[in-house]
């Protein structure tokens, strides 16, 4: 619940949070064995923490799709000249605008697509794959969560390259109008011509943006049952 990229959100009031995760904890207590283990004892406490770590690390899987569509909110807000327009995301910190779009959308893509469910049901194989008190890390494991983390930028920049292709050639064709008419004020055409080919191009590239961002958290679901489950 502190960790994953949907329920982290403080739009998710604190007590619903409660709720769900007392829910999950019932749910998954009567499905698996629970050893007993004294919690005040040093191994009690490092099972705790490796519990807490494996859930950090389901955690992060999901926080790096999140934060590919962010990084392509920077570069469309960068390439539409709206890099001052920002907003207060309270999971986020200080986005761009089209960040803020953007991950709406990859919320309700991963809702429509059954994230959830998966999440869950990955979380309930994970104890039945690592018991508790079982060994979690490797050096396997380092690898594919530092191997894993280039996802982020590589989906980002699959994300918003239509974007950022088209406004490229729209930049291009203002250096040829002010190199033709000297005596035009390219700032003040050049920036609304920005703007408004950014939001026309956006519009239309709405559909590829939801293809790749569900290839996102596909990928995202992959990786999660290889580390969790294999």
């Amino acid at each position: 619940m502190v960790f994953s990229s949907l329920f982290s959100v403080r739009a998710i009031n604190l007590r619903i949070r409660i709720v769900i995760a007392l829910v999950l904890t019932v749910f998954i207590a009567m499905q698996i064995e629970i050893p007993r283990i004294d919690p005040i004892t040093a191994q009690g406490l490092e099972v705790v923490f490796q519990q807490i770590f494996i859930g950090f690390t389901m955690g992060m899987i999901m926080q790096i799709a999140t934060a590919s569509t962010v990084i392509a909110g920077q570069l469309v807000s960068g390439s539409m000249g709206l890099t001052m327009a920002n907003m207060i995301d309270p999971t986020l910190g200080n986005v761009p605008v089209i960040a803020g779009f953007f991950t709406i959308l990859s919320t309700l893509i991963f809702m429509t697509t059954g994230g959830h469910l998966i999440v869950f049901g990955i979380l309930l194989e994970s104890f039945r794959q690592f018991p508790i008190g079982a060994s979690f890390w490797s050096q396997d494991l380092l690898g594919k969560m530092i191997s894993w983390s280039s996802l982020m930028y590589l989906a980002g920049l699959l994300i918003a390259l239509p974007v950022v292709i088209t406004l490229l050639f729209v930049n291009i064709g203002l250096g040829f109008v002010s190199r033709s008419a000297p005596s035009l004020n390219i700032f003040s055409v050049g920036f609304p011509a920005m703007v408004l080919s950014g939001f026309a191009v956006l519009w239309l590239a709405v559909p590829s943006i939801v293809e790749r961002i569900n290839w996102t958290w596909v990928r995202s679901f992959d990786q999660l049952r290889s580390m969790m489950l294999n």
